[in-house]
C-alpha cells in the first residue's frame, strides 16, 4: 500500500515537469520569434531596402493566414496522432524556415519565408503543450497552464532583445540565423525528455487531481452550434488584434519619437516581463475565480496601457498594461476551451480558437502599419485599438458559465 502511493506520488510531482518544460520550449515560440521579434527588423530592412513598414507588416499579416489556416490541422494532427512527434518535427521546420530568412533579397522572398514560418511554426505554439497539460492537470490546470505560458512571456521579454544584439554586431541576416539556431537548440531537448503524451481517456489518468474515466466534452460540430463559441471567438479576435497591434509597432513607434534602438527595444523587456506575471498571476485566480471575469480585468487595464503608448511619460505603464492583458488572453484560450467545450475534441477547438488569435496577431500589425504610413503618426490606431478591446469585455461579460466545472474526486494519491 504504502509503495503504490509513493509511486503514485512521483507520478503527481513528475507532472510539473510538462509545464516547467513547456515553459522553456515556448521562450522560442511561434510569438516570440514570428510577431514579436519582428519590430526590431522593420528599421534595419527600411534602411536596407526602402521596403515601407506597410509592406513589412503584411509579412506577419500573411505569417498570421497561414497559421491560421495551419492551426485546426495541427490540433486535429495533435488530438490523432499524440503530442511529442508533431511538435519535433515542427521544431526542426521552423528553425531552418527562420534561419533562411536571413538569405532573402527581394521582399517577395522576404514576405513568402515569414508568411511560411505560419506554417512550419504552427505546432510550435501553446497548442500541443496545452494539450498535454490539460490531460494531466484538473482542479490546478489553471495554474499550470499559466506557468507553461509563462515562456511566452519571457521570450517576448528576451528573443527581441536577443535579435537586436545580434543586429547590433552581426547584421539582420546573422539575427535570423541566430534565432533559427536558438528554436532548434533551446526547444528540441526539451520537448523530448519533458513533455508528456496524453493518456488514454478510456482510462483513469495518472496522476491527475481527479479521476476522469472518459473523455468529457462535446463534439466539434456542437461547439460551433453554441453561441458562447462565437464570444470567445470574437473577443479572442479582438484583443489579439489589439494587443499584437500595439507591441510589434512599439519599437519603431519609439526610435520615430527619438529613442535609440537598444532603448526601444529594451522596452519590449517591459511587455514580456508582464506578460509573464500576467500568465502566472491570471493562472492563479483562473483556478479561484470565474475566468471571465478576471478577462475583463485584464483586458481594462490593457485599454489603459494602449493609450498609455500615446505619451513618452507613460509609455512603459502602458507596454506593461498591454503585456498584462497579452499574457492573460494566451492563457484564457486554453483554460477556456477545457472548461466550457471540454477536452473530446480539444485540439481542434483550441487550434481554431488559436488560429482566430494568430490573424489578430498577424492583422493587427498590418493595419496599424498601414494607419501610421497614412497618416504619418500612431494615434488613430490607438484609439481604434481601445475601442477593439472594450468591444472584447462586452463579449466575455456575456459568455455565460462553465459547462465542465472541475472535478473535485479525491486522487488515490492524497
Amino acid at each position: 500500500m504504502m509503495r503504490g502511493r509513493k509511486t503514485t506520488g512521483e507520478v503527481r510531482t513528475r507532472r510539473w515537469l510538462i509545464p516547467f518544460g513547456s515553459a522553456v520550449a515556448l521562450v522560442v515560440g511561434n510569438g516570440a520569434v514570428s510577431v514579436f521579434a519582428f519590430g526590431v527588423f522593420m528599421k534595419p530592412l527600411e534602411a536596407q531596402f526602402g521596403w515601407s513598414r506597410a509592406s513589412l507588416s503584411s509579412a506577419t499579416a500573411l505569417c498570421g493566414l497561414f497559421s491560421a489556416v495551419s492551426l485546426p490541422l495541427v490540433g486535429l494532427l495533435i488530438d490523432r496522432v499524440g503530442v511529442r512527434r508533431p511538435l519535433l518535427v515542427a521544431i526542426c521546420l521552423f528553425g531552418v524556415n527562420v534561419a533562411a530568412v536571413g538569405l532573402t533579397e527581394s521582399l517577395f522572398w522576404f514576405q513568402l519565408l515569414i508568411a511560411l514560418t505560419g506554417i512550419t511554426g504552427a505546432a510550435q505554439s501553446p497548442i500541443g503543450y496545452v494539450k498535454s497539460i490539460s490531460s494531466y492537470f484538473d482542479t490546478q490546470r489553471g495554474l499550470a497552464i499559466g506557468i507553461a505560458m509563462s515562456g511566452v512571456g519571457l521570450g517576448t521579454a528576451l528573443v527581441p532583445v536577443y535579435a537586436q544584439w545580434l543586429i547590433g554586431h552581426c547584421g539582420w541576416r546573422v539575427a535570423y540565423g541566430g534565432l533559427g539556431v536558438a528554436i532548434i537548440v533551446l526547444a528540441g531537448p526539451v520537448v523530448f525528455s519533458a513533455v508528456r503524451e496524453p493518456p488514454n481517456f478510456n482510462r483513469p489518468l495518472p496522476g491527475s487531481d481527479g479521476e476522469i474515466s472518459v473523455v468529457p466534452g462535446r463534439t466539434f460540430r456542437e461547439v460551433l452550434a453554441l453561441r458562447m463559441f462565437w464570444l470567445l471567438a470574437a473577443a479572442v479576435l479582438m484583443v489579439s488584434l489589439a494587443v499584437n497591434g500595439s507591441l510589434v509597432h512599439v519599437v519603431p513607434m519609439l526610435i520615430d519619437r527619438g529613442w535609440a534602438p537598444t532603448n526601444a527595444s529594451a522596452v519590449m523587456v517591459a511587455a514580456g516581463l508582464a506578460g509573464m506575471v500576467g500568465r502566472l498571476f491570471a493562472g492563479f485566480l483562473i483556478d479561484r475565480i470565474f475566468a471571465p471575469y478576471v478577462a475583463i480585468a485584464f483586458f481594462l487595464l490593457a485599454i489603459a496601457g494602449v493609450y498609455g503608448l500615446s505619451t513618452d511619460l507613460h509609455v512603459v505603464l502602458g507596454v506593461i498594461g498591454v503585456g498584462l492583458a497579452a499574457g492573460a488572453e494566451v492563457d484564457m484560450i486554453g483554460f477556456l476551451v477545457s472548461r466550457y467545450f471540454g477536452l473530446r475534441c480539444f485540439g481542434q477547438v483550441y487550434g481554431l480558437l488559436f488560429s482566430i488569435f494568430t490573424i489578430g496577431a498577424g492583422l493587427g500589425p498590418y493595419l496599424v502599419g498601414i494607419i501610421f504610413t497614412v497618416s504619418h503618426n500612431y494615434d488613430g490606431a490607438l484609439l481604434g485599438l481601445g475601442v477593439l478591446l472594450a468591444t472584447a469585455v462586452v463579449c466575455f461579460a456575456l459568455i455565460g458559465p462553465y459547462n465542465y466545472e472541475p472535478r473535485l474526486i479525491r486522487s488515490t494519491a492524497e
